[in-house]
């Protein structure tokens, strides 16, 4: 059979299927992937500016209070409501001339406290831990009898972040010397 006698649709109907075949094969092979990639650098960018937000907020209330706070709530609610933190946002610094806001802007735009709450790859919130020790003294009379026993509580000296979607911590709630230091620095 010579090509003469084969019908045009034959050849148009193949053509189509490997127009097809090469638009699946691109999509499968090339763009797909790309996507992929790209939502998850998003995704661990954007966890690690939020993560890095908390830790400015419990720098800020530990500067301010004294210890570290375990609850994302009252951390959030604090950063909205202080007047201190507010002006610490809205300031200046005086010898460098730039903004003293401690907070970095996400990836997708300004910083909003809500965000802190929840990771954008899952939606889960961030673990928020901090320590507790008790420290026991026994104060001893010079006839060796035990006269009391001193018990102080030490809590919130040191805070633990951790993102829900395995993108990092920050700090260390057993080793001083992680002390806001995170993962990935």
């Amino acid at each position: 059979m010579s090509r003469r006698n084969e019908p045009w649709y034959i050849h148009a109907v193949l053509y189509t299927i490997i127009a097809i075949l090469v638009f699946a094969l691109v999509q499968v092979a090339i763009i797909k992937p790309t996507r992929v990639v790209e939502k998850e650098k998003y995704w661990k960018t954007e966890s690690r500016l939020r993560m890095n937000n908390i830790r400015q907020a419990e720098i800020l209330w530990e500067r301010q209070k004294g210890n570290y706070v375990d609850n994302l709530d009252t951390l959030i609610h604090f950063i909205k409501t202080d007047t201190t933190v507010q002006n610490i946002v809205a300031g200046i610094d005086t010898m460098t001339g730039r903004a003293s806001n401690p907070f970095v802007k996400l990836t997708v735009g300004e910083f909003v406290p809500e965000s802190l709450f929840v990771s954008p790859k899952s939606g889960n919130r961030y673990t928020l831990k901090i320590d507790s020790s008790i420290t026991i003294d026994t104060v001893i009379n010079r006839f060796g009898r035990i006269v009391r026993i001193d018990t102080t509580k030490e809590i919130g000296n040191l805070y633990f972040i951790e993102c829900p979607d395995g993108y990092g911590s920050i700090g260390d709630v057993s080793n001083n010397a992680l002390k806001n230091t995170a993962s990935w620095e």
